[in-house]
């Protein structure tokens, strides 16, 4: 076993640890509800549910028909190709984000929680991937030194080969690069919760769209950035989303003051006791208290 080998092994062990750590995390030194972290990656599954069939079924063969027709130049088509990819991928997630806000997680209307039901949704995605590639790394160990005539037939061999050869000659730091792109994707799909949240904290639909129009920027340039370049590149143009996402989760934060924000204690007024009127005095606000209780 040489490094190649563990590097692909840490890629696996990341992108399980990452969301659930972030998760952990958020949940204790925030102090914040287990489930909405459960609640994202549960609409995250959801939304794949009809997105992949979608895209399987009417978004692929369109762009097939229209690579192989030859009408427009093949840069014309990638852009076009990674435009609709992106734009269905974000309509997908993110009205199934809005009705997740609207229907379901209807009391997470603070920051940090919008922060934990994407961390949920980006954190579902990472570890979906995760084993899809620890199923992936299984099938090549198995079969690294196998008499492969034995597993397939015999004209299929060649291109096994050259598969398995490929598998395991790559640089051990390419092997990371999952983890580093879910690294970097997973303040993405926060700044979208976080953007989706300000619709009801604001009334203003136009959130919504501007979630959409930055998942589908994020998508489609790392579409454009693979077929062109390599991943090497992708995960570079995916670090700058993710340093715009988290300067954006930011800059909404200061425009909701009292949302939840690390430090500043909410006090009764945002817990489980809600007050008509603030006590005047410390009696006061016992009897309050011990009344809203019977209530």
């Amino acid at each position: 076993m040489n490094i190649l080998f563990w590097a692909y092994l840490l890629d696996i062990v990341l992108l399980f640890a990452m969301p659930i750590v972030l998760g952990v995390v958020l949940v204790r030194k925030f102090v914040l509800e287990g489930r909405l972290w459960w609640t994202g990656a549960i609409f995250f599954v959801l939304s794949q549910i009809g997105h992949l069939p979608f895209d399987n079924y009417l978004i692929n063969p369109f762009l097939n028909r229209l690579t192989f027709s030859g009408s427009l130049p093949s840069l014309t088509v990638l852009i076009i190709g990674a435009l609709v990819l992106g734009l269905s991928a974000a309509l997908w997630e993110e009205l199934f984000r809005y009705g997740m806000f609207r229907f379901w997680a209807k009391q997470a209307r603070t920051w940090m929680e919008g922060i934990l039901l994407g961390a949920g949704h980006g954190g579902a995605a990472a570890i979906i991937l995760g084993i899809l590639v620890l199923y992936n790394f299984a099938n090549m160990v198995m079969v690294r030194n196998l008499d492969l005539s034995t597993v397939v037939t015999p004209d299929q061999v060649p291109a096994l080969q050259a598969q398995i050869a490929a598998f395991w000659s790559v640089p051990w730091y390419h092997a990371l690069w999952e983890a580093v792109e879910q690294l970097f994707l997973i303040p993405v799909q926060i700044c979208c919760a976080v953007l989706v949240l300000q619709t009801f904290l604001t009334k203003k639909w136009y959130w919504v769209a501007a979630a959409i129009g930055f998942h589908m920027l994020v998508e489609a340039s790392g579409i454009v950035a693979r077929n062109l370049s390599s991943e090497y590149v992708m995960n570079a143009i995916y670090g700058v989303f993710a340093v715009a996402a988290v300067a954006i989760i930011f800059a909404v934060r200061k425009t909701q003051p009292n949302n939840g924000m690390p430090g500043e204690p909410k006090g009764l007024a945002y817990g489980s006791y809600r007050m008509a009127s603030e006590p005047k005095s410390v009696e006061e606000m016992i009897a309050a208290v011990k009344k809203d209780k019977d209530n």
